[in-house]
C-alpha cells in the first residue's frame, strides 16, 4: 500500500535545484527512505527526468559496499554525470560512508547535480546535523504519519475507531500497516528498546543506562505536565531511585530531544511578551512509542489528545509554546492575588498567531467558561480556539471563541480555523 506524504514531497520539490544539500532527518522508521526513493523518485520520472539522470546509492546494500569509501563514491558520482543536463543524486544511509560531509560538500561543486540524502544512525538523527554543512544544507524534518495520513491506511474504520488506533499505536508507517494489535505493540516495544535507546546510549556513551531508562519512564508517565530538571530530580528520589543532579537530568532530556523522541514546549508570558525559562512541557513525537515505553498502561485519552494536537500543529509549520497569562483576582477575603492561567498552545507562523485550548469534553457551560477563562485576559485580536473531542459543529460562541471538533481539526486541514 502506498502512503502519500504529499506535504513532505512538496517540500522536497520546493527545494529542488537550489544548489544546497537536501537532508531528510527525523526519528527512525518515519519513512525517510520511502519518501526519497519511492515518492520523490517517481515525481522526477513523472516530470520527465530520465532514469540515467537519477543516481541512486543505497549504502546499506552489500552491492554498494565499495561506495562506502568516500573517494570511491565521489569518483562514481562524477563518472555518472555525463552531460550538462540536471542530475539528481539520492543517497540512503549516508552515515555508512566515512567522511560523508566532505563528499556531500564536494557534490555542491558539480553545478548540475542536485543532492538529497537520508541517514538513520544516532549521529545523523541529531538535530545539529545541519551545522556540518555550514549553511549549505536544507533540512526536511519528516514526522511520523499525521492522523489524516494514518487514516488512509485504514479506510474501513470510522473516525472513532481510527482515532483509538492512532493514539494507542501512533503513526510510524510500518506499524500502521501491521494487521493486529499484538504485532503493533511488539514492534513498537522492540523498536524503542533495540533501536532508539541503543542509539542514545552508544552515541552519548551513557555510563548509567538505568538512569536514562528511569527518566524515560517518568517523562512517558507525565506527558503534557509542566516539569523541569529540579522536579524530575525530586521524582527520582520519591521513586526510590538515586539522586541525580538537575544538570545530569537536563543532559538526558537534551539527548532524548536531540534524537527526536520527545519535543519541548517552552512557556511564554503572553502579556509580558517574554519566555519563562522553566518549567516546560514535553511531548512525544509519536504516541505509540510513548505507550510502548510504559507497556501500554496509562492510556489517558485527554493527555494523548493534547500530545496529538501538539504534533499536528508542529507538522503544519507552527512554532508551538505553552502560554501563561497573569491575572490579578479578588479572593474570598476581599484581597487580590496574582495567579497564572495557562493557554495550552500559543501557535506562531510568520505573522499569524492562534491561541488554542485542548478540551477533551465540554459537557457544561461552566466547563466551557473554564477553558475560555485565560482567553479573557489576552488583550489582542489573534484567533482563540478550543478543540474538543465532542461531536460539535464548528462555531463561534458569544465570546468570539471558535469551537472546533477534533475530527474537523484533524481531517479538514483547509477550513479547521476559518
Amino acid at each position: 500500500m502506498e502512503i502519500k506524504r504529499d506535504k513532505y514531497l512538496n517540500r522536497l520539490v520546493a527545494h529542488q535545484g537550489n544548489q544546497r544539500v537536501k537532508i531528510i532527518t527525523g526519528i527512525r522508521r518515519s519513512g525517510k527512505s520511502y519518501l526519497l526513493f519511492r515518492l520523490f523518485k517517481q515525481h522526477l520520472l513523472d516530470a520527465g527526468v530520465k532514469p540515467t539522470h537519477i543516481i541512486e546509492i543505497q549504502l546499506d546494500d552489500r552491492v554498494n559496499k565499495e561506495l562506502r569509501d568516500p573517494d570511491n563514491c565521489l569518483a562514481y558520482i562524477r563518472k555518472r554525470v555525463k552531460d550538462d543536463k540536471p542530475y539528481y543524486l539520492l543517497i540512503d544511509e549516508v552515515q555508512l560512508m566515512t567522511e560523508f560531509e566532505d563528499v556531500l560538500n564536494s557534490c555542491l561543486h558539480i553545478s548540475n547535480l542536485d543532492t538529497y540524502v537520508t541517514g538513520s544512525n544516532s549521529r545523523f538523527l541529531s538535530t545539529d546535523i545541519i551545522t556540518e554543512f555550514r549553511g549549505r544544507g536544507d533540512e526536511i524534518y519528516l514526522r511520523p504519519l499525521s492522523f489524516s495520513e494514518f487514516a488512509t491506511t485504514c479506510p474501513a474504520l470510522d473516525f472513532d475507531a481510527a482515532w483509538l488506533q492512532y493514539i494507542t499505536y501512533g503513526g510510524l508507517p510500518y506499524c500502521a500497516l501491521l494487521p493486529t494489535a499484538e504485532e503493533k505493540a511488539g514492534y513498537l516495544t522492540r523498536l524503542f528498546e533495540e533501536v532508539y535507546v541503543r542509539d542514545i546510549m552508544e552515541r552519548r556513551n551513557i555510563q548509567h543506562p538505568n538512569q536514562m531508562e528511569q527518566l524515560m519512564n517518568i517523562i512517558s508517565s507525565g506527558i503534557g505536565s509542566l516539569t523541569n530538571p529540579k522536579k524530575l530530580e525530586n521524582a527520582f528520589v520519591s521513586m526510590g531511585g538515586e539522586r541525580l543532579s538537575d544538570r545530569t537530568i537536563k543532559q538526558y532530556l537534551d539527548h532524548l530531544t536531540d534524537a527526536f523522541i520527545i519535543e519541548r514546549a517552552d512557556r511564554y508570558d503572553i502579556k509580558g511578551k517574554k519566555y519563562i525559562s522553566t518549567p516546560s512541557k514535553y511531548y512525544f513525537t509519536d504516541t505509540g512509542l510513548r505507550n510502548a515505553r510504559i507497556n501500554f498502561r496509562q492510556l489517558e485519552e485527554t493527555h494523548l489528545m493534547e500530545n496529538v494536537i501538539y504534533n499536528e500543529l508542529c507538522g503544519r509549520g507552527f512554532s508551538v509554546d505553552v502560554g501563561v497569562v497573569e491575572v490579578n483576582e479578588r479572593q474570598s477575603d476581599g484581597k487580590y492575588a496574582r495567579k497564572q492561567l495557562e493557554v495550552d498552545f500559543v501557535c506562531n507562523k510568520a505573522d499569524e498567531r492562534i491561541y488554542i485550548q485542548s478540551a477533551f469534553s465540554l459537557p457544561t457551560l461552566e466547563k466551557r467558561r473554564q477553558e475560555e477563562r485565560p482567553f479573557a485576559s489576552v488583550d489582542d485580536s489573534f484567533r482563540k480556539v478550543i478543540i474538543t473531542a465532542d461531536k460539535v459543529m464548528k462555531h463561534r460562541d458569544e465570546q468570539g471563541v471558535l469551537i472546533v471538533g477534533l475530527q474537523e481539526f484533524l481531517l479538514n486541514l483547509e477550513s479547521a480555523f476559518i
